[in-house]
Order: C-alpha cells, then sequence, then structure tokens
C-alpha cells in the first residue's frame, strides 16, 4: 500500500502545483510519513498533536532540525540507503546525517531547481571552490555540485581545492574568451580568492554558499557581499540556500533575497511559540516544506531566523541562540 502512495506522490512533486494542490499534497505526504517515520511519529504523539484534526500546512507539526544529529530520520527504514549526506561542523560539533533512499530524487530537484533559476548548465563553465567540503567527502553540496559540472559537459568545469592562483587563471581565461562561469563557493575560500586576486568578472555569476566554520572572523552577509563585488566589479553576489537535511534548494540573484523552488516553501514561526506559524513581514524562526523529502521528512523546524514577505520571497538573517530556542527543540532530548 505505502509503496503504491509513494508513487503517486513522487509523480506529482514537481508539478507546477497551485497553492491548493501544494497543500493537499503536503498534508497527503505528512498522513504518509506520520504512519511511517516512527521517530516522526513518536515526536507528533510526544507533543500532544490530534493528526486527525490537521487540515492546513500550517497545523502539520515541524520535527526540528536537531532530531538529524541524535536520530535516524527514515520512513520505512528497511536498511535500503543509495546516500548518506553528513553536514559540516565545528570542532567537536555533532554532524547531521541525512539517509537518502533515492537519490534520482534529489538530483531530479537540484537540475530542475538549477534550470529554473539559471538555465541550462551546458552554457556555463562551472567552476568550484569548496575545499572543506571536499575535504569530507558525504557533502551534499559537492553531490550536487558534481553532477552540475558533469550536466556541463565543458572541459573547463571542475572543483578547486587550495589551488587559488590555478582557479583565478582559468576565471581570467574565461574572461577572454567571453565564456559564461558559474563560480560557486564556500564563503570563506571566495574571501581568499577575492584577496589575492581581485579581478573583473563581467561573465561570471559569483555564487557564496555560506560558510566559515571557524576558517576566519565571521562577517556579516553584507559586508561580504560588499567585499566580493567589489573584488570582482559584479553588481551582485548570488546565495544559495540548502542544508544537509534538505533535497531542495533556494537561490539569492542579489540582496540577501531569496526564492525557493516551488516544491518548497518557507513558513515562519514565532520563536516563542513554535505552533504559531505563517507570520509575514514578522522576523522569527525558519520551517521549510521540503516535498522532495518524501522519505526523511518533508516538515523540518531549522535554527535560522528570517523575514518572508507577502510574495514568498525570504530573507535569512543569522541563526537562533540556544537560549531562544524554545517548545521546537524541548523534545529532541527525550526521543
Amino acid at each position: 500500500m505505502s509503496d503504491t502512495v509513494v508513487r503517486s506522490i513522487t509523480d506529482n512533486i514537481f508539478k507546477n502545483l497551485s497553492e491548493p494542490e501544494f497543500e493537499s499534497l503536503s498534508l497527503e505526504i505528512f498522513r504518509y510519513q506520520y504512519e511511517n517515520n516512527l521517530v516522526y511519529k513518536e515526536y507528533v504523539n510526544t507533543i500532544g498533536i490530534d493528526v486527525a484534526s490537521i487540515s492546513t500546512i500550517k497545523e502539520i507539526p515541524f520535527l526540528p532540525i536537531a532530531f538529524f544529529k541524535s536520530h535516524r530520520i527514515i520512513c520505512e527504514d528497511n536498511g535500503v540507503i543509495e546516500q548518506m549526506f553528513r553536514s559540516s561542523t565545528t570542532t567537536n560539533g555533532i554532524p547531521s546525517n541525512h539517509f537518502v533512499k533515492d537519490s534520482s530524487l534529489y538530483e531530479h530537484s537540484f537540475r530542475k531547481g538549477f534550470e529554473l533559476f539559471y538555465g541550462d548548465a551546458k552554457q556555463y563553465s562551472l567552476l568550484a571552490l569548496l575545499p572543506s567540503y571536499l575535504e569530507k567527502g558525504d557533502s551534499s553540496l559537492v553531490y550536487m555540485v558534481d553532477k552540475l559540472i558533469a550536466d556541463s559537459q565543458n572541459a573547463d568545469s571542475g572543483f578547486y581545492m587550495h589551488n587559488y592562483k590555478d582557479l583565478a587563471n582559468k576565471l581570467r581565461q574565461n574572461e577572454k574568451n567571453s565564456q559564461k562561469t558559474f563560480l560557486i563557493g564556500v564563503t570563506y575560500a571566495l574571501l581568499k580568492l577575492a584577496e589575492e586576486y581581485p579581478m573583473d568578472l563581467k561573465n561570471t555569476i559569483v555564487m557564496e554558499t555560506g560558510g566559515m566554520k571557524g576558517r576566519r572572523e565571521e562577517l556579516a552577509k553584507a559586508e561580504v557581499h560588499k567585499i566580493l563585488s567589489t573584488a570582482f566589479n559584479v553588481a551582485n553576489i548570488h546565495s544559495e540556500y540548502g542544508m544537509t537535511e534538505l533535497l531542495s534548494q533556494g537561490y539569492s540573484k542579489g540582496k540577501g533575497v531569496f526564492s525557493s523552488v516551488p516544491w518548497m516553501k518557507i513558513l515562519i514561526r514565532d520563536i516563542y511559540d513554535p505552533f504559531r506559524v505563517g507570520l509575514i513581514n514578522e522576523t522569527g524562526a525558519i520551517n521549510i516544506i521540503d516535498l522532495a523529502n518524501i522519505h526523511s521528512c518533508s516538515f523540518i523546524a531549522t535554527d535560522d531566523v528570517g523575514i518572508i514577505s507577502p510574495s514568498g520571497d525570504f530573507e535569512v538573517a543569522g541563526r537562533l541562540d540556544s537560549s531562544d530556542i524554545r517548545g521546537c527543540n524541548i523534545m529532541a532530548s527525550g526521543l
């Protein structure tokens, strides 16, 4: 029975869903995951939710993201795993683990998402500056970028570790040849490139993925973008909003304003009342519905803080301080 349900759901995830269709599919996924994800079911039961009464996405319980550090979040845990992605951490940090039963869902999600925002990958020389992610070897970001590099079918596409000089030479060569280029990098590495090899990048999209990870002093996002924009003489720095626990992404083409792919929805919750969900033009914590997470959990309460406009565009303002987290994570240690 569940196989039939999953097939029916996956057939509809990436369609151009209307708001009522998105809500209907979200509720269907919620019911499936409540019955088949034992950790999620226990969490929902522990916080005293009447499952039968839930009729809107704002009423769906969102699983605190911390559970991905302490529990195996998966539906119908029969041991069949195609990929296991692990988050990067600071020293002595506990990583999140995302057990992926169907890699094709992830690949379809990031390929379709990239195409929606940036067009065909074949038009770009895609250069990746992700040294810390490459070193750890189980990064969902590296998996995504590796596939997009292959999709570009460009001999000049590729990863760069700590060889900033070679990357700078490649960027200059691409500029000289008027080759459209997509440079995606972790923040601290892009800042190092900007300091050591400033240059005009008229034909290049520069995208930062976030992340200092103790490598250098933390800077406000706006300050990072100003430094990079000045060094590379570009009007805007693009950003990717994604995480190990998700199979979908949001993108910003400048000024820190993000849009999500159609099968992912951002909802803002009250920091002090996690069951008050759906704030508009108010700063709060970010909840995410990711329909592609059909085999793990599609309803995640993150520790990010942000604000969303009536149009659905959102901004990320930072992270919750541990002293600010109320209610939503209080059960994490008890399950």
